[in-house]
């Protein structure tokens, strides 16, 4: 496994730190957000619109996902260990038990192909 990065990119930063507000803004004018293998342990995605995010690989250990929508998210390779999943929409090509094993003990989640 890669050591997780932390981007210089302000965007990030904003979503860190819990400003959404601002987060939206400074992402408005992108097409894409590339969090790809990022660490974002303890990050709170509740009110974040992930459309143009980009989180394969990515670190979400502890994160709080709830409600959140990430049925059209490339989820190959994100780490979910403790995080809040409760009323997540996961992609179809991400299966319970992956979900399950990687909630529990941290593993990488393996989208299957199609």
């Amino acid at each position: 496994m890669s050591k997780p990065r932390f981007p210089q990119d302000p965007a990030f930063k904003l979503l860190r730190v819990g400003d959404v507000e601002a987060f939206h803004k400074n992402i408005a004018d992108r097409d894409v957000v590339d969090f790809s293998s990022s660490d974002l342990r303890g990050t709170d995605f509740r009110s974040v619109d992930l459309r143009k995010v980009i989180l394969r690989d990515a670190y979400l250990r502890d994160a709080d996902l709830r409600g959140c929508d990430l049925r059209h998210l490339d989820l190959e390779g994100v780490s979910i260990q403790g995080a809040k999943i409760s009323g997540v929409y996961f992609p179809d090509n991400v299966t319970a038990a992956e979900i399950r094993l990687s909630r529990r003990h941290g593993t990488r989640i393996r989208a299957l192909r199609e």
